[in-house]
């Protein structure tokens, strides 16, 4: 499926969307997805995919604040089951990192911009704490594009590492991304955190 940039007016009308008119507008993501693992609008759509590039090229605030309220709604209400049934509390928010080459080629990790709008909005103490700090990704990987599922796999295998074992060691952990494809990249990120102590780790996404 082809993806034309968006034209300015278009963008300008993606900013002027509210919440609930996104809802509307974006259709909602279908699909198996791994356990634990949530994503909000079907990427086909050409609405969501042009989110996602402003957010992901352009590191388009004003996108980030639109997409970061719809995913603060899901994700308070998961989190509010999740402590009732779960016993999934006080949860420390991690975006996905990118690599040092890929940062420095982009100028910003858009999963980090929707953190920091979610984290101003529905932070500590209210429903989690964020940190940036914790997992790090240490391998420059390829493109996961044309890979199959067991490529992705193989492909993200030992990419991450985790700073600060002492800080998730018991903890639940939400995991943040843009989009989520066959959930190779959260379930890598997920085991290391599981490997390093960490108790529960759900993840969420944008898109899928």
């Amino acid at each position: 499926m082809d993806f034309i940039l968006p034209r300015a007016k278009d963008v300008r009308a993606l900013e002027s969307l509210s919440p609930s008119e996104l809802r509307i507008k974006a259709p909602v993501a279908h699909g198996n997805l791994p356990k634990d693992t949530l994503a909000l609008f079907d990427y086909k759509s050409h609405l969501v995919r042009q989110a996602i590039w402003e957010l992901k090229y352009r590191g388009n605030k004003k996108v980030a604040s639109l997409l970061a309220e719809c995913l603060l709604e899901d994700l308070a209400e998961e989190l509010a089951e999740r402590k009732a049934f779960d016993d999934f509390t006080d949860p420390i928010l991690i975006p996905i990192p990118i690599s040092k080459k890929r940062r420095r080629e982009r100028g910003w990790n858009q999963t980090e911009i929707l953190a920091t709008v979610l984290s101003e909005r529905g932070g500590s103490p209210s429903f989690f704490e964020t940190n940036f700090g914790i997992l790090a990704k240490i391998k420059d990987t390829e493109s996961q594009t044309k890979k199959n599922r067991a490529e992705r796999l193989e492909n993200l295998r030992a990419c991450f590492k985790i700073n600060l074992p002492e800080r998730i060691a018991g903890r639940n952990i939400i995991l943040l991304d843009d989009v989520v494809t066959t959930g190779a990249t959260f379930e890598e990120a997920r085991r290391t955190l599981i490997d390093a102590g960490a108790r529960k780790v759900l993840a969420i996404a944008v898109a899928h």
